[in-house]
């Protein structure tokens, strides 16, 4: 039986076999379900001082909670990697990984169409607002008493705020639809990844949008980086779609914004308080709302497990993740410099 060990927190839905194949050179060990205390004790018992590696992800995050300082710091010491599931990591402390020397990969390639889809989905749904005849034809009153006219996106300028994989999958799509991309990131893409998107600052990004993207991580900076003082700098009437994270908006500045006609309508995917639900943006018949589906395509869910797994073997058999989150990537890369 081979000397180390991997863990899988949770379940495996479409690469089960993958996970299986790994027997050739790791013990697996599982998780499948129970509590964050059962799972501190087990660490804490020993049981998994074999591991080196953990498999993760958003929906495992149910049964152990947060990884954070506290559940970090019972880790074995033979753990050397983290691989979670999930474009978004949040509830990965990776500071505290890092100081364990523990590299942690996400799954940031695999999600980017899915979610891409959604956000146009969202975008065309909020211009048109289209809840309101939605929820007027199913109630028997075919467009209803307050179906209003919509707004085409053609010619309409979109902003994008994080220009990553799903920002520039957003991009592609918008493109389709005759839109005028712009974008701002902490630092401007390269010409080839660029191609004809304007290269704004954030306030001018606020500024001009007509419809504005959220599709960046969500962290101790971009917590509530849109706020009622942002509300304020953008133009009257503008779009917000957001698919990454809910606590990049404040949700109590949004409702203001809407209820004041600052912001005409919303798309949302993701919420500040999942799966609670801010009430004022359930209420507001201008704001699309979905309960964060931006991955649930079989064909998306299959790619981020085998990417997972891609990343558990390569940091096995060859010492390196495939994906590894940026903020450890860019601290090894400035530390061989």
């Amino acid at each position: 039986m081979p000397a180390q060990a991997a863990l899988l927190i949770g379940d495996i839905d479409h690469a089960r076999k993958a996970w299986e194949d790994l027997s050739s050179i790791l013990t697996l060990k599982e998780f499948p379900n129970g509590t964050r205390s059962e799972f501190l004790q087990n660490c804490k018992d020993g049981k998994y001082d074999d591991v080196v590696a953990i498999y993760r992800s958003n929906t495992s995050n149910k049964i152990t909670g947060n990884f954070n300082e506290e559940l970090i710091s019972v880790l074995p010491k033979s753990l050397k990697y983290i691989c979670h599931n999930g474009a978004g990591y949040d509830n990965i402390d990776v500071i505290a990984c890092s100081e364990r020397g523990i590299s942690v990969s996400s799954t940031p390639v695999a999600v980017n169409n899915a979610t891409a889809d959604v956000g146009i989905f969202l975008m065309i749904g909020a211009l048109r607002q289209a809840y309101i005849p939605l929820t007027a034809i199913r109630a028997g009153t075919w467009q209803g008493k307050d179906t209003r006219l919509g707004h085409d996106p053609q010619g309409k300028t979109l902003g994008i705020l994080g220009m990553g994989g799903i920002g520039r999958e957003i991009a592609v799509r918008a493109r389709a639809f005759g839109m005028k991309i712009q974008y701002h990131n902490r630092s401007r893409l390269s010409a080839e990844l660029e191609g004809d998107a304007k290269y704004v600052s954030f306030d001018d990004l606020l500024a001009s949008s007509d419809v504005l993207s959220l599709n960046l991580s969500l962290n101790a900076s971009t917590r509530h980086i849109i706020g009622e003082r942002e509300f304020k700098k953008m133009k009257d009437g503008i779009v917000i779609v957001n698919t990454a994270r809910g606590a990049l908006i404040d949700e109590k500045a949004l409702v203001d914004a809407l209820e004041s006609g600052k912001v005409r309508s919303a798309g949302l995917d993701v919420y500040e308080n999942e799966p609670e639900v801010e009430p004022g943006l359930l209420k507001n018949p201008r704001v699309m709302l979905l309960p964060h589906i931006g991955t649930m395509t079989f064909e998306t869910q299959k790619d981020m497990e085998i990417l997972v797994l891609d990343n558990l073997r390569s940091a096995v058999e060859k010492g390196e993740l495939l994906t590894q989150v940026p903020e450890q990537k860019k601290a090894k890369n400035s530390s061989n410099l």
